[in-house]
């Protein structure tokens, strides 16, 4: 029989109560599971004996078999040191010992056969090894050992309390003595025999204590494909579940609205692209499931328009959209846009957020309910419980990173069957990404910018060329256009962000004196109406320069805005630097962005200011930024947890992600409801996994 996985820890021999705790908050290790899902970072390769006449000048890690000769301990400015004369048929060497030389003398006997494993120094014409791991030859032959030695991950608490690498590899060969090495297989023959996979067992024990380099490559894909597929799996079943259990309303007619806007008042002709996203979705919105889309399209790529005419076909079949976005500035901004769309057409469209009055909210409100007001835009206040809807069809999400699970799925409950969902994003997400995080969403992507924008020139500089820099900027202003200067925002640090901040902005008063220049400063201590009112004082041109932080990252549209300057632009990570970049360029003049920082820059950003300056494609971003910083943190923090993987990592196993994903389709094509004898082990680790809560549930 097989061992029960879920046991708790503390139950396994050698580990105890003590362990147990430190095992768990250090860690994570709660069960048996979670211990033999604790795989070794690395591996210390001890299938060769060296002779010691074999040993090369590399300082690598080797193994010698033979015998100690003599000990000496000799003087030094602090204290003593041990060394031992070690031989064996070819040479002679010596080990040194700095500390625990008493200990060392007692339990080590002169000309009994030793295993020694260390690095080798070279020192006056001799090899020697510090502090070598020494075992005697009969105990290292008996030992459940693996000719390669794991290497686990760690943390100083646990070093600290003596739970060394070599406790925790024993306790991993103690969870092997009690399971007898029987692991329940969680792939079927068919996966296994057309992969050429080895079986989970072996897997398990090789990952471990592997046999060979040979054996450890196997067992790392068999575990790296089974927990991508895995993933996969769910993705796809989820989106199939999604179709034939959620009911959509199905948008029937494309009607007087949208053909009245598509023929009379839209402002610019469509790019090929915004004509294939929109014919997606109006698939989407006429078949019977709901809609689950997510649009992802680079700054100023015109996601909006696409949106709007999406809301267009609702109010077309008699239903209600909204939009929420994740600030105030934001909403605002969709809100003035799309209100000289609708007005043409007599559409009914309101804005609510934290600032709205109580009165206004009140007949918000009443006309949401009775079905007059047609579109509603607003931030997180659109999910408050008073927020009712007559019949809400489609919800759009902007920049839905920001949003978490609970707060989206509110959204969905306002209606007694779900609207149809279009996420938007201008943070373009990377295929490998978007594959394993957004698997259960359908994806569009608007790939083309209109027609006669100007790429942007992006450069970088050192603050020691501030003065040239002001110049640019006079002489741009000169031309009549405006800058933004932009500081970072690390929350931990708010008041020396804000120090930072008032610093900048007095020096640029300084060397941009009234009433030459007009400076607006907007932050995140600001007042929402003192924000709006600054805001707006740069829209209209009253203020030809914008102090600011982050704030302003997503949405401000100020067509004559084309310089765009970034402060200490190695604080930024890369979407942050291009949604900032993407702030310029809205107009038909050259934009600048000029990345300021100081000469001290580590490897990671002097990457990330090359890539910017050299490209202008938000998806060759991405992929760079996924690279650097890995897929956690791109996500952002609601979402961190979404790729807690084991073994896999989707950048690097980008092709076993690729090839489980079609695995994953192609097991569910042959067997949708996996009910076939042969697909038994895949429907059974499905069903523990989602029961112990293994995969992971986001998004939607």
């Amino acid at each position: 029989m097989s061992i029960n996985l879920q046991t708790p820890i503390d139950y396994l021999k050698g580990v105890g109560s003590n362990r147990a705790d430190l095992l768990r908050k250090e860690l994570g290790i709660h069960t048996y599971q979670d211990l033999i899902n604790l795989f070794p970072n690395r591996y210390i390769d001890r299938t060769q004996y060296y002779k010691i006449n074999q040993l090369q000048r590399n300082n690598a890690e080797v193994q010698i078999i033979g015998k100690l000769t003599s000990f000496k301990e000799i003087s030094q400015k602090r204290g003593k040191r041990l060394v031992a004369n070690f031989m064996d048929e070819t040479g002679a060497m010596e080990l040194v010992w700095f500390r625990g030389q008493k200990w060392i003398k007692e339990s080590l006997k002169l000309n009994k056969p030793y295993v020694i494993f260390g690095k080798t120094n070279w020192f006056n014409g001799k090899f020697s090894m510090p502090h070598p791991e020494v075992e005697a030859l009969e105990a290292h032959e008996k030992n459940l050992r693996s000719a390669m030695q794991p290497v686990y991950p760690s943390t100083e608490k646990l070093s600290n309390k003596g739970i060394s690498n070599r406790v925790i590899s024993k306790i991993v060969q103690q969870l092997f003595i009690e399971s007898n090495g029987k692991f329940t297989e969680t792939l079927s023959n068919n996966l296994i025999d057309e992969l050429n996979l080895i079986s989970k067992r072996e897997a398990l024990f090789n990952i471990h204590f592997p046999k060979s380099q040979a054996l450890l490559a196997r067992a790392q894909f068999r575990l790296k494909f089974e927990e991508l597929f895995y993933i996969q799996l769910q993705l796809i079943i989820k989106n199939q579940v999604h179709k034939s259990k959620i009911k959509g309303f199905p948008f029937e007619k494309v009607g007087h609205y949208f053909n009245t806007f598509f023929k009379e008042h839209l402002p610019f002709e469509l790019t090929h692209a915004q004509k294939r996203v929109l014919k997606e979705i109006r698939a989407d919105l006429g078949s019977n499931a709901q809609m689950n889309r997510l649009l992802q399209g680079d700054v100023g790529s015109g996601k909006t328009i696409v949106a709007f005419m999406s809301m267009l076909i609702a109010i077309d079949n008699g239903f209600q959209a909204c939009l929420m976005a994740p600030t105030e500035i934001l909403s605002v901004q969709h809100y003035n846009g799309l209100n000289l769309l609708c007005k043409p057409l007599n559409i009914s469209i309101k804005i609510l957020t934290g600032s709205t009055k109580t009165s206004t909210r009140k007949k918000i409100h009443e006309s949401l309910e009775n079905g007059e007001l047609h579109i509603l835009i607003g931030t997180h206040a659109l999910l408050e419980d008073k927020v009712k809807f007559k019949n809400l069809g489609l919800a759009i999400i902007d920049e839905q990173h920001r949003f978490g699970v609970e707060q989206r799925s509110k959204l969905w409950r306002k209606n007694t069957s779900p609207p149809h969902v279009l996420v938007m994003t201008a943070t373009p997400i990377p295929r490998t990404l978007a594959m394993s995080v957004y698997g259960d969403l359908d994806v569009s992507v608007i790939d083309e910018l209109p027609p006669g924008r100007k790429a942007i020139k992006t450069v970088h500089r050192y603050d020691k060329n501030r003065l040239n820099v002001f110049k640019f900027i006079r002489d741009e202003i000169a031309k009549g256009r405006q800058v933004y200067i932009v500081y970072p925002l690390i929350q931990e640090s708010e008041s020396m962000d804000y120090k930072d901040l008032m610093d900048g902005y007095e020096s640029i008063v300084r060397d941009f004196p009234p009433p030459d220049y007009q400076i607006s400063i907007v932050h995140g201590k600001m007042k929402p109406a003192d924000k709006e009112y600054e805001m707006q004082r740069f829209i209209k041109g009253e203020t030809q320069i914008m102090v600011a932080t982050t704030v302003i990252e997503v949405g401000v549209n100020v067509p004559n805005a084309s310089v765009m300057i970034i402060e200490s632009a190695e604080r930024f990570g890369l979407s942050q630097l291009h949604q900032l970049r993407g702030r310029v360029g809205r107009g038909a003049e050259q934009s600048y962005c000029i990345l300021m920082t100081s000469h001290k820059l580590s490897n990671d950003s002097k990457t990330r200011l090359e890539t910017m300056v050299k490209s202008n494609d938000g998806f060759e971003i991405a992929e760079v930024d996924l690279r650097l910083r890995g897929p956690g943190d791109l996500m952002g923090t609601q979402q961190s947890g979404v790729l807690n993987l084991k073994i896999a990592d989707i950048i690097k196993d980008n092709d076993i992600l690729h090839s489980a994903r079609y695995y994953a389709k192609k097991t569910l094509q042959n067997d949708p409801k996996l009910l076939l004898t042969e697909n038994q082990a895949i429907i059974n680790t499905y069903k523990e996994l989602v029961r112990y809560k293994n995969i992971w549930n986001y998004i939607s």
